[in-house]
């Protein structure tokens, strides 16, 4: 669209041109990669490239990266009772971390009875003190702590909370889809049992996610049973161009990041410098780390879906803090678990930026947010 700024990249990014170029080349092949001929073996190296690249990546091995149909699947796939790593498991039960995506408080394969919580802090960082009492009070567990959340930015201690889990005899999952690409990630460094991605959140396509495993980790049960892709871990033929897409995305990022951290960091500060000028505007998890593209805020009488909506007739995307479910809106479980009260929550707007954002872009929507504040502020 024409004359439109989009600050909306926690939720998805725009595709990479490396990431284009490889899926056009890929949808020229006929073969499935699971075949012997030519056509096939064709197929099969782009997926073992796209494979490789992820793995060194994120400090894994290519064999222990399991590509899957996005990231929700890979956190189901991780979620697996009797996972058993060299000194920890096998696991019992499962303990998430309040601010956790969706789909990873779900629980996997988990039953209800087997789930517990951790506690944050009011920077929406995860209790320590708390992971320590939980894991002291039962059989061993698979904790699953984000790398970096997706609402607020703020940055999980994982390597600390790992070193925990392992000395109780647990084992640890990082969902780390936020991180990749933006902060270093290297799940050997962490102490990880496994992680996992997505590849529409760093300029590769939607419906494309993976896993990497750590090296020792065992137990690990399927969750689509059939043929024998993936070393017989998730069944079902590949996304070529899709994990093709990923590849090259992964690549992509991964060079430019160091780069784009502080370039954004710098836009990031300007722009919430600029929402400041609404006098008690709370920059929310601002005390913490957090990942150097995102801003999630609030201001006195500020109704998120209105500004939203505001803010997308101005010719400016930005997302709400709060989750739609049938039609009704939901204070944020995050700000909730955080401490936060409905009201404020419901009033939460997320501005998240990526590498194509330009101080144009800065300048666009704090002139929106100058017109809208004067207006919304007052209703």
């Amino acid at each position: 669209m024409p004359n439109r700024v989009y600050l909306d990249w926690n939720a998805t990014t725009p595709l990479r041109p490396e990431a284009r170029t490889a899926m056009l080349a890929a949808y020229e092949l006929v073969g499935n990669p699971s075949s012997v001929h030519a056509e096939g073996r064709e197929a099969r190296r782009l997926v073992e490239a796209a494979r490789a690249a992820l793995a060194g990546a994120v400090g894994g091995l290519p064999r222990n990266v399991i590509f899957t149909s996005a990231g929700t699947e890979a956190n189901a796939l991780a979620l697996s009772p009797g996972l058993k790593g060299p000194s920890g498991g096998p696991v019992e039960r499962l303990l998430v971390s309040a601010v956790e995506h969706a789909s990873v408080l779900a629980g996997g394969r988990f039953p209800p009875s087997a789930i517990g919580q951790i506690r944050v802090t009011r920077s929406g960082v995860v209790d320590l003190d708390h992971l320590r009492t939980l894991l002291g009070s039962g059989p061993p567990a698979l904790v699953s702590i984000m790398a970096a959340n997706n609402e607020t930015g703020a940055l999980q201690p994982v390597a600390e909370a790992a070193r925990i889990v392992l000395e109780a005899g647990g084992l640890l999952h990082v969902d780390a889809i936020q991180a990749l690409g933006k902060i270093p990630f290297d799940i050997k460094q962490v102490g990880a049992a496994l992680a996992t991605f997505s590849a529409h959140k760093i300029g590769g396509p939607k419906g494309v996610g993976a896993m990497v495993v750590a090296e020792g980790v065992t137990g690990l049960e399927p969750v689509l049973r059939g043929g024998g892709q993936e070393l017989g871990r998730r069944a079902g033929t590949e996304n070529v161009a899709g994990i093709a897409g990923f590849g090259a995305a992964v690549t992509a990022a991964i060079q430019a990041l160091a780069e784009d951290a502080v370039r954004l960091v710098n836009l990031r500060n300007r722009l919430e410098n600029g929402l400041r000028a609404a006098p008690g505007t709370l920059i929310f998890s601002e005390d913490a780390g957090r990942l150097s593209n995102t801003i999630l805020f609030t201001a006195p009488g500020l109704k998120a879906e209105t500004a939203v909506i505001g803010f997308d007739l101005e010719g400016i995307a930005v997302s709400s803090g709060s989750a739609c479910s049938s039609g009704k809106v939901q204070p944020s479980h995050v700000l909730s678990a955080m401490g936060f009260d409905p009201k404020t929550a419901q009033g939460a707007v997320r501005l998240s930026l990526g590498w194509s954002t330009q101080e144009a872009d800065i300048n666009r929507a704090l002139e929106a947010w100058r017109k809208l504040g004067n207006n919304l502020l007052r209703e």
